[in-house]
């Protein structure tokens, strides 16, 4: 079933509703092409986000979840669901949390080179906290027609109050919180848009009681089945 793929770099401080072969489900709300982000093409000075945690969040899902992302696997070892960026390097490089009950023999749309073999792909299962669980038939990204959800704080017509030079510096303090893994970041809207594996509510009450409720938004990747 192995054909060639292409390689897909997911962004997980964005994404948008899905609909999957079970039904309708959501995932995080997009980021608009045309915000000050500095990974987006309208900053002035853009750069680099830093470098993402590695420490998985510790915070468990209660019913299933849906996942956007790369598939990795080098050699033996588990697969690893990307959430955050893909290097684009052939094979490509990333890291997530380990993904269980997974096959190749069952999806299409994979490739293998140098020992590792990668795909882009929407995948429903279970989240421990620590190890994403498949449960369902995974389908290939380049299939997947999704639904836009945009967060209205993110709506161009209702920018928050935040300063862009405060927001970037606050995007890179962020990273060192010790806390849910954050997978990506973006200053957008008047606002640091911040993506971390799976928040139940604590992280974004955490960030509105230390930096005020209208700066920091904290999106899932891992976003419950509807």
């Amino acid at each position: 079933m192995r054909r060639h793929a292409v390689l897909l770099s997911v962004l997980l401080a964005t994404a948008a509703g899905v609909l999957s072969a079970c039904g309708a489900v959501g995932v995080p709300a997009s980021v608009p092409s045309g915000s000050d982000s500095p990974v987006s093409s309208g900053s002035s000075s853009p750069g680099p986000s830093p470098t993402p945690s590695t420490t998985a969040s510790g915070v468990a899902a209660p019913g299933e979840v849906l996942a956007q992302g790369t598939i990795l696997q080098q050699g033996d070892a588990l697969p690893q669901l990307c959430l955050g960026g893909v290097a684009e390097s052939y094979p490509p490089q990333c890291s997530g949390p380990d993904l269980l009950n997974w096959d190749w023999d069952m999806v299409d749309q994979e490739e293998t080179a140098s020992g590792v073999t990668w795909g882009a792909y929407a995948v429903q299962g279970t989240w421990d906290g620590t190890a994403f669980t498949r449960t369902q038939e995974p389908i290939p990204l380049s299939l997947y027609d999704p639904i836009a959800d945009l967060d209205p704080r993110l709506d161009p017509a209702n920018p928050g109050p935040g300063n862009q030079a405060d927001l970037e510096e606050l995007q890179a303090e962020l990273f060192d919180w010790d806390g849910p893994q954050i997978v990506g970041s973006a200053v957008s809207n008047g606002y640091v848009v911040v993506t971390a594996i799976y928040d139940d509510g604590t992280l974004q009450k955490q960030y509105d009681a230390k930096y005020g409720p209208d700066t920091v938004i904290v999106q899932s990747a891992l976003r419950p089945v509807s």
